[in-house]
């Protein structure tokens, strides 16, 4: 389901989660596990991503301008596909399409959906690893019951090929075609999937998420009896001696409603209490093996007693949902977005009889986690230096060991300041100012991307004002040049800020200051 996170977390979940989005602060061990922020700005009363998902405001028009140029046909992995004035693909993102991460062996991607999977064994389990990522807006969309204004709906969110179809932003896009066709009791999808974002060390256009479910039928139970069975399946999955902070109700009438009509208060009651005993095993075998890599390098390594956390949310799919938290390096990291599945999403999948759960979780992020990577653009390099660390690996997980940095290059800055476009406003009177409802930070992000590739590890605002006499309003975006394999020289850097500085004024109408 889409990715669910909140402020101040580590967003680390897939479907049922926004987008995730991690912050760095100052860590020089741990780079990457004193995060904040949300995955993508987005709220967690949203989705689940690696775990927060989508913008906060309404579902506006992107800049025009900011769209690739218009192609009638592209092909996406070997598919052929026609564009509208919606498509809004740029090329490098459409030549990801055909990387898949999470499929390669030894990749650090792969290594971690091996680890998750490890955990929700078949037969109970189905494993669907290879969905294609177009799919159309009903199936990314409509069968999760997001609104028509939902902000993740924009194209300046969203990657669309037409009006109709697009590239999965969730793995829960498939959700409700698993449910109809109820091949097992419960599966995980694992895929890769595309959000236009910010540009940092932890958010890239393309990223691969993992989503899991598991649901018990009323009509094949013995006796109908869901709580029973339920229990039954619960007394079979392993405990664990982590310490679990779970003070929060298993529904609450205003926070977190029971879905009245569909389910009693103990079978939602059994559902959570199947739902997080399987998440808190999950989540301790990633984190005992992140510590026994750690070891493996660190002779002096201390181990931190692992505590977890469950805290109320919402997402559209889910009620009740929870959050899982975990506490380690001196800070609460979300991880992971789930909940007690809308029994709308399995009437619609036409399985009323059906009751389940479900959650999302963010496959970089937590392969951050494990292997310690500081840099999101690594998984996508093809530097031996990157890759041969992880050799043999997926076929001995005991063999596993963090990333050890190799040479960082150093950085490039270059500011970029510039005016948004004028527009004339009878409602300030005839007189001049900025066009700020169609501007969109994304956009300027999509650009800097698509002129640079992976050579800008950051680009932050470093500041705006709006003019007092004209109303305009003026940007000032901060780029930071870093390229993964090799020094930048001022001459190239120079080139290619030029280019960005050309597109900006081209693509979002802008006027360079």
């Amino acid at each position: 389901m889409a990715s669910m996170m909140g402020p101040r977390k580590l967003q680390l979940a897939a479907s049922l989660l926004p987008r995730a989005a991690m912050r760095s602060s100052p860590s020089a061990s741990i780079p990457l596990l004193r995060l904040s922020g949300r995955l993508s700005g987005c709220p967690s009363s949203q989705c689940w991503r690696g775990t927060a998902y989508y913008s906060s405001g309404p579902a506006t028009s992107s800049l025009s301008h900011a769209a690739p140029k218009a192609r009638a046909n592209i092909e996406v992995n070997g598919k052929t596909y026609a564009t509208d004035l919606m498509y809004n693909v740029p090329p490098n993102v459409l030549a990801s399409t055909s990387r898949k991460l999470h499929l390669q062996k030894d990749h650090p991607v792969y290594i971690t959906r091996q680890i998750i999977e490890s955990k929700f064994p078949a037969p109970t389990y189905k494993y669907h690893n290879t969905f294609d990522p177009v799919v159309s807006v009903h199936e990314n969309f409509d069968s999760l019951g997001f609104p028509p204004d939902h902000p993740g709906r924009s194209r300046s969110d969203t990657y669309y090929i037409n009006k109709d179809t697009l590239l999965r932003t969730h793995t829960s896009a498939h959700q409700a075609q698993l449910f109809r066709a109820s091949e097992s009791d419960g599966f995980l999808i694992s895929a890769d999937v595309y959000r236009r974002d910010e540009v940092d060390r932890s958010h890239y256009p393309v990223f691969h998420q993992m989503e899991g479910a598991r649901v018990w039928d009323r009509e094949k139970v013995p006796n109908g009896d869901i709580v029973a069975a339920i229990y039954e399946d619960l007394a079979r999955l392993p405990t664990h001696d982590v310490k679990v902070e779970d003070d929060s109700p298993a529904f609450d009438a205003e926070r977190n409603p029971l879905q009245d009509g569909h389910h009693s208060a103990a079978e939602a009651e059994a559902v959570a209490k199947h739902l997080k005993r399987s998440l808190e095993l999950m989540v301790v075998e990633i984190f005992t093996r992140a510590k026994a890599a750690a070891a493996r390098q660190d002779p002096d390594f201390v181990d931190e007693p692992l505590r977890v956390r469950w805290v109320e949310a919402y997402f559209p799919f889910t009620s009740p949902s929870w959050e899982m938290e975990v506490y380690y390096q001196g800070d609460w990291l979300e991880v992971l977005g789930s909940g007690v599945v809308k029994q709308e999403l399995l009437i619609n999948a036409g399985v009323p009889s059906q009751v389940g759960w479900a959650f999302g979780i963010g496959l970089e992020r937590i392969a951050m986690l494990l292997f310690q990577i500081p840099d999101i653009r690594l998984f996508w390099s093809q530097d031996k230096r990157f890759i041969s660390q992880f050799v043999g690996v997926s076929d001995d997980l005991d063999q596993m060991k963090r990333f050890v940095p190799f040479s960082k290059y150093p950085a490039c800055c270059r500011d970029v300041a510039f005016w948004l476009p004028s527009t004339s406003s009878s409602a300030a009177g005839g007189g001049t100012k900025a066009s700020s409802h169609d501007f969109h930070e994304n956009d300027v992000m999509e650009v800097i991307r698509e002129i640079t590739g992976d050579t800008v590890e950051d680009v932050k605002l470093v500041d705006s004002f709006t003019h007092p006499g004209t109303g305009r309003k003026s940007m000032c975006y901060r780029i930071n040049y870093r390229s993964l394999v090799k020094t930048l020289t001022n001459r190239e850097t120079n080139k290619l800020h030029a280019e960005v500085l050309q597109a900006m004024v081209e693509r979002l109408g802008v006027e360079i200051r």
